[in-house]
């Protein structure tokens, strides 16, 4: 029986031991100012060492860098950082997915061309009699005035 008791012992799986969790599948945006190709090489060459990294796009024009693999933002951010370059997670959407572009806070000069910052809209109030005349002749209303 000793041989079989080594041969469970070697294949034993133990249910009780958690096992490591693997980090799903995504993409990391971030912002990092780089001036020429060698500052593209040294963030290029940091982020596509580390561990679970599948593709690294760096886009100069934009100061944009994305990360696609099984990573953590914040861990691809404080590599990016130890470079010794200014980074950021990536502040900025597509211009057609906010509501209201041009609201002070959105609205960044800095911005690459079709994009606006990434800032919580302030929504007019659904009981604002303004938003409920606006709502009354709305084509979109199944409710709206039939007169017309």
């Amino acid at each position: 029986m000793g041989v079989l008791d080594r041969l469970s012992d070697i294949f034993d799986f133990d249910v009780s031991r958690p096992r490591k969790k693997r980090k799903p599948m995504q993409t990391v945006d971030i912002k990092v100012k780089m001036d020429c190709d060698g500052c593209e090489r040294r963030v290029r060459n940091a982020v596509s060492s580390m561990k679970g990294v599948k593709s690294v796009e760096v886009n100069r024009k934009q100061s944009k860098v994305s990360v696609s693999g099984y990573v953590e933002s914040g861990k691809v951010l404080n590599k990016v950082k130890s470079t010794g370059k200014k980074a950021e997670l990536w502040p900025y959407v597509p211009y057609n997915l906010v509501a209201y572009p041009y609201v002070r806070q959105a609205y960044d000069k800095k911005a690459p061309s079709g994009y606006v910052k990434n800032v919580p809209q302030a929504l007019p109030s659904p009981n604002d009699p303004d938003e409920q005349f606006t709502n009354l002749f709305s084509d979109e209303n199944p409710n709206a005035c039939s007169i017309m």
